[in-house]
């Protein structure tokens, strides 16, 4: 019997190509029916990172410097993860309070100033010139321009995330800081009070970010829809329910607040975690095993550690978290731009938490080390970087090299969600609509949103170069648009 060809769908595909992400690229494709609606999206990571891999055989007390080179935008998210599992690893049960402080002022100052440069520098041109506007002014220089004072709080606050990160690690990207059991230098007096000379300033810019990220998303009503989802979310938290970015345990949660589990130990994640592997991506889909491939999904980063969490310890941020709480009804807010919102609340607990750190006495302390104990086969460091939960977990023989090791990057967890994103953006954006730099736009916000890890190039500028091509159903191009890493659009 032949074949009943007219049972099958008329189809045609839309790639976008090249999307940039942490030293390497990708790209979308979108699958549409005859009459323009989305069938398919599609985020592929077309890089290969290979970390995991080529770390084998190496010693694993260079394992924290060594993976820190993964991004030069968080190396030192990598490096806190990588050490906490280096502790494990050592034997080492607890550290002494002084390299445990220091440790937190470096998380600290590394969250904030990749906070800061994700909503100055990447995100704030399209919302305050808007997400069509003309791309040769919506970037940073167009912000310098037009928003002098917004463009340098953000460069400021930046610039003092690194300097933290210099005073601890001796470097602003890819230092050193971490040993086994503890830190390799105090912070000095000298060095304590230089970042003092600031802090001010630094927590009122952090409440003006808040307060200019409330004005966008209150007053603007028309950006509520764009890109949500309605999603499971994963954190750590404190013991008392508190954002934790350090150390705590693994918290899930339903779309509707339910709870999954709470304070589940991380050192247990693959009893709850499964990752997923697709053919036409390099990157993975986690997901949350109790719940299967189709509803286990979930986010990870700003939006959902505020989502999560039952406070915030520092009085500025709660008060702030208690606006977002009110703006959502009581219940889990949902909006993807509010992403940019708690990334803004999260900055002044930052702040804060780095005003404590510093007048605290035991951040000058010597006592930075404890003694190795007995060496173990294998260990397992979470952290919540900048953009989310950040796994770290590695396996060593009896001469203390590397035979295996697995990372869960924040982007990796958040692969679906912006799948999702990215399909929400074309049904709303694209249907019938001719291509336009607009359009790009309005996908890369949607992506953009999550932060996820993306390349010096789009850092610096806040565009991505991407390609969008138009076939008709036969194949044959019918148009096509690309927009370079400059801005510039060609046809």
């Amino acid at each position: 019997m032949e074949s009943d060809n007219s049972a099958v769908p008329a189809t045609r595909r839309i790639a976008i190509d090249p999307v940039t992400r942490v030293e390497g690229h990708g790209k979308i494709t979108l699958l549409l029916d005859a009459d323009n609606h989305i069938c398919e999206a599609r985020l592929h990571i077309v890089e290969f990172r290979g970390f995991e891999k080529f770390i084998q055989g190496r010693p694993y007390w260079e394992v924290p410097f060594f993976v820190q080179r993964l991004c030069g935008i968080c190396p030192v998210s990598h490096q806190l993860a990588a050490a906490k599992a280096v502790d494990q690893l050592a034997g080492v049960q607890q550290l002494t309070p002084a390299a445990t402080k220091l440790r937190r002022l470096l998380h600290f100052g590394q969250i904030l100033q990749s906070h800061a440069l994700h909503f100055f520098h990447l995100s704030a041109p399209d919302f305050l010139f808007g997400f069509g506007s003309d791309p040769a002014q919506r970037n940073i220089a167009g912000l310098l321009e037009k928003y002098p004072e917004i463009a340098m709080k953000g460069v400021k606050l930046r610039k003092y995330g690194q300097q933290i990160i210099q005073a601890i690690t001796g470097k602003r990207i890819h230092g050193t800081g971490t040993v086994p059991g503890g830190m390799n230098k105090p912070l000095t007096i000298a060095e304590r009070d230089a970042l003092l000379v600031d802090i001010a300033d630094i927590l009122q810019w952090s409440q003006d970010a808040v307060a200019l990220n409330e004005h966008i998303h209150t007053a603007h009503p028309e950006h509520y829809g764009f890109a949500t989802l309605t999603s499971n979310y994963l954190s750590m938290t404190g013991a008392s329910g508190e954002l934790e970015f350090y150390h705590g345990g693994l918290r899930a949660s339903f779309a509707d607040g339910m709870p999954i589990f709470d304070q589940f130990d991380y050192c247990q994640y693959q009893q709850i975690l499964r990752e997923e592997v697709r053919s036409w991506s390099y990157m993975k889909f986690p997901y949350l095993s109790a719940l299967g491939t189709e509803q286990g999904w979930y986010r990870v980063g700003p939006l959902a550690r505020i989502n999560n969490c039952d406070m915030i310890s520092t009085p500025l941020a709660e008060a702030a978290r208690q606006r977002f709480k009110t703006f959502g009804q009581g219940e889990f807010v949902h909006h993807t731009l509010a992403y940019h919102w708690t990334r803004m609340i999260e900055i002044l607990h930052c702040a804060e938490s780095i005003d404590e750190l510093l007048h605290d006495a035991e951040i000058i302390s010597t006592e930075l080390m404890v003694e190795k104990g007995e060496r173990q086969p294998q260990g397992i460091g979470v952290i919540e970087a900048p953009r989310g939960t950040l796994f770290h977990h590695y396996q060593v023989n009896e001469e203390g090299l590397v035979t295996q090791a697995n990372l869960i990057v924040s982007t990796t967890s958040n692969n679906q969600a912006m799948n999702e994103s990215v399909r929400s953006v074309a049904n709303q954006y694209l249907d019938g609509q001719e291509i336009t730099e607009a359009l790009l736009n309005h996908l890369e916000v949607a992506v953009r949103a999550y932060d996820p890890c993306l390349s010096c190039a789009t850092h610096a500028l806040g565009k991505m170069p991407l390609q969008v091509t138009l076939q008709d159903m036969s194949g044959k191009i019918v148009d096509q648009l690309t927009k370079g890493i400059t801005g510039e659009i060609h046809r």
